[in-house]
Parts: C-alpha cells; structure tokens; sequence
C-alpha cells in the first residue's frame, strides 16, 4: 500500500480502503443503529417525551447522530478527495460548529436537572416540565450558535460571492480566514467549558452532602445520581480535551506527517467517538425505567421473528 493510501490503474489513482477506515466506518454503524434504537425507544412511551431529563437525553441523541454522520462524511469525502460547492459545505459548517457544543451543554442542563431533583424534590415537579425543557433546549442552541456567529461575520464580508459557487474539498478549517479566529474559537469552547464544569462541581458538592445525609431508598437515588455526575463530568472532560486536538495535530503536522496521521486518528476515536458513546451507557443502560423499556421491545422484535419461523 502506498503512503497515500491510493494505486494507479490504468493511468488513474485508485484510493485504498485502509483499515482505520473501516475500523471507523463500523464503530460510527454501531454507535448510530444504537442511538437510532434508543431514540425509537423515547417516542414509543410517554412518560419519556413529557418528562425533562428524557427530553434533553433524546436531545444528547439526536445532537451526537446528527454530529457524526457530518463529521463522517466529511472524512469519506476528503478521504477520496471529492470536491462539493463551497455553499453546501458552508451548512455543515455551520451545523457542525453549533452541534459540537449542543451535546456539553445539554449534560450541563442534564446534571442540573438531577440537582434539582436530588437537592430540591418539592420544586422538581414545578421547574423540570416538558416547556421548560423546550425553552431550555432553544437557549442551549442559542449559546452553541455564539462562536459560530461571530466566525461567519468575520467571513462573508471578506470572501467573494464566486467563492460560494466553487467546488473544493470540504474543511471546516478553510472558514477560519486568520489566526487569531481559531484562537478565539477555542477561547469561547474553553470559556463555555469552564462554566459548565463549574455547574457540575457544584451539583456534585451538594449531591454528595444530600448523599450523605440520606437513607434508604433515597440514599441508593441519591448515590446513583451523584454517579451520574461523574459520567457526565468525564464526558465533558473528553470534550475540552478536543478543544486543543487541532493545535496539538498542527504542531504534530511540522514534526512528522506519519505521526501526524496517527495522532487525528487517535484524537477522533477518542475525543470525538468516546464521549458520544457514552450518553447511552449514562441514561440508556443505567437508567432501570429506559433500561427495562429497551429490554421489553428487543424481545418483543426477537418474540416476533421466533414466531415467523
């Protein structure tokens, strides 16, 4: 195989399929059919759409399938070097950079949700309801959008129109015009992820003295939710973290561009895969009222098939 991944035939280069890419083709198949299950799962009974933390759970869903099959067919399309017209690129830019933060964000609300519940159960009912978790879920995409707007208002009034009808191969990196932009990119996603670790510290701290206090029943709730937050903290760690994966890739790029390739691959898997798999373990598989219903309808569809045969 050549270093380039491609062969000639005929004149004409041929792109190999590596195996990273098929080892990311299958992890992102499995990642989405899983997600696509538990989002199926979420409409199919109503206490899931009318209660708050399931709304924002299928929101974390739904944010993370939406987010990978971007950021994958991106990889596909610059692995075989195909060109596509710069407007069309200029959306998944967009979605792209508001969904890299729906995610943080929505754990964030997710984590003060449990505080609420754990720390103040008498208001839980009058502040976590379904309009609250739409009005929460537009103010969460509003903040996302911040960076994005202030990268575009940058941009369009420099570029020409004509750069909006060419082709080229689609990069996120080509809308950031200078430096200094990135710079203040990632500035705002550090800032942002300063201010939501502080939130999940807090809730922590005043979960863990409820935990203490507590008996019973509401001890195992209590504990359980502090676990909780623990999950959506490293989560959120692996997402500040990716923050700097394009100034550690760039610095590796003037190194040693083997070293180079090994590194993004490296960063994709586990800083842009890892934190999205983890949302169905948190609430997917931990939570026993989701948990039983997924295990109801797996074998509801595996009843019927043993029926037809």
């Amino acid at each position: 195989m050549a270093l380039n991944g491609s062969v000639s035939s005929g004149g004409f280069p041929i792109k190999i399929i590596n195996n990273r890419v098929i080892i990311v083709q299958v992890s992102i198949a499995l990642f989405l059919s899983i997600n696509f299950f538990l989002i199926s799962t979420f409409f199919r009974r109503e206490v899931f759409y009318t209660t708050m933390r399931y709304i924002l759970f299928a929101v974390t869903l739904l944010s993370d399938c939406l987010f990978l099959i971007l950021t994958d067919s991106l990889l596909v399309l610059s692995y075989f070097d195909s060109t596509m017209d710069m407007w069309l690129c200029l959306i998944m830019y967009i979605i792209l950079s508001v969904y890299s933060f729906v995610t943080p964000l929505t754990l964030t609300a997710m984590t003060l949700e449990r505080y609420v519940a754990i720390c103040m159960p008498l208001r839980h009912a009058e502040l976590c309801t379904p309009h609250g978790a739409l009005q929460l879920i537009f103010i969460i995409h509003s903040i996302s959008a911040v960076s994005c707007t202030v990268n575009l208002s940058i941009f369009v009034p420099v570029v020409s129109p004509s750069f909006f009808t060419q082709r080229k191969v689609c990069s996120v990196e080509m809308f950031i015009l200078f430096s200094w932009q990135g710079h203040l990119r990632s500035a705002v996603g550090q800032f942002y992820f300063l201010l939501m670790l502080i939130v999940i510290v807090f809730s922590y701290v005043k979960i863990l003295k409820v935990a203490k206090t507590a008996s019973g029943e509401n001890k195992k709730s209590t504990w359980k939710g502090l676990r909780t937050v623990i999950l959506h903290g490293f989560q959120l760690l692996l997402g500040l973290i990716q923050l700097w994966c394009p100034f550690i890739e760039a610095a590796v790029l003037k190194i040693d561009l083997i070293l180079y390739i090994n590194v993004r691959f490296f960063n994709y898997i586990i800083f842009f895969l890892a934190p999205r798999c983890l949302s169905p373990l948190i609430y997917g598989l931990r939570d026993e009222l989701f948990f039983q219903a997924l295990k109801s309808y797996a074998l509801c569809g595996l009843g019927k098939k043993h029926n037809l045969l």
